[in-house]
């Protein structure tokens, strides 16, 4: 066996190296995680308001992060009644904080909200119902739950057991009780807590169905969240309505022309300055000519 012995020489270059240079990048790297705060995890140097995010437009077809702002608009008839940008490339932590600006711009709140998938989280829908204001908001598996192959697919999963809802008990596919074995409350990304309740079957050992129901070693355990199970029946409920169809139909066609109009009509698909309050200015001015153009036509 080789051992590698460094000199004396060589410790105190490497400790003079650290002494000299160390400081400084530990001092920059604290600057950057302050300025990065906690709803991002990267910036950009040439614009440390802006956040690397992936774009629609990729030429290269290789999945490369730009510095970027997520920009969110509400919209009636097409034209544009509010807007915000934001740090975050997630458009779900992003509703709140535009309808609370949208709110306060114009001192009065939306009797009712339209959005897609993106935005259907429990801490939205839990928002938007405390307000009162009705929200036609997807949640990610509304689309593939229409499709009947799709929604078969998984034919023992827990959002299809039977729940006696008087007794807090689950029933598996062989129609066993699975009972409550406890409660726990965990933290989304945004600090919002969801209440998680955990079900366990009595035994799964001589099961027939145990390999298409599960494939843990011990009895089968489900983790529910109530609420959040609650949110999304009503939300499925109020999208199938009538009103809920045509509410989803005029999304289509009320704020994705105005995007398209903008950066393919108008080709404007990069903003020219930088800095979050600049890029904010910039934006306003888009949505008014946007708003004029309209107007005028």
């Amino acid at each position: 066996m080789v051992l590698s012995i460094n000199s004396s020489s060589e410790i105190k270059q490497k400790l003079n190296y650290a002494k000299k240079n160390w400081p400084a990048a530990v001092d920059k790297y604290e600057k950057q995680e302050k300025e990065l705060g906690h709803q991002r995890n990267s910036l950009s140097k040439t614009d440390t308001d802006a956040t690397f995010m992936h774009m629609k437009e990729d030429h290269m077809k290789n999945g490369q992060l730009k510095p970027a702002y997520n920009v969110q608009i509400s919209t009636n008839n097409q034209y544009i009644l509010s807007y915000s940008l934001h740090q975050n490339a997630t458009d779900t932590n992003t509703l709140i904080p535009h309808l609370k600006q949208h709110i306060k711009n114009h001192g009065i709140k939306a009797s009712n909200i339209t959005a897609d998938s993106g935005y259907g989280s429990e801490q939205n829908y839990q928002w938007l119902e405390k307000r009162r204001i009705t929200g036609y908001v997807k949640h990610n598996q509304f689309d593939r739950n229409q499709h009947k192959k799709t929604r078969d697919k998984k034919p023992y999963s827990s959002d299809k057991l039977r729940y006696d809802a008087a007794r807090d008990i689950y029933y598996c596919p062989k129609d066993k009780p699975m009972r409550n074995v406890g409660t726990y409350t965990q933290k989304t990304s945004t600090g919002f807590e969801q209440t998680i309740t955990r079900y366990e079957t009595e035994s799964c050992k001589w099961c027939r169905l145990r390999e298409q129901c599960h494939n843990s070693k011990g009895n089968r355990i489900i983790s529910i969240n109530h609420n959040q199970q609650r949110l999304k029946s009503r939300a499925d409920k109020r999208l199938k309505t009538r009103r809920g169809i045509a509410k989803r139909k005029q999304r289509c066609f009320d704020t994705e022309p105005v995007f398209g109009n903008i950066k393919h009509n108008h080709n404007f698909k990069r903003f020219m300055l930088r800095g979050l309050e600049k890029v904010r200015v910039e934006t306003g001015l888009l949505a008014l000519a946007h708003n004029l153009r309209k107007k005028i036509a």
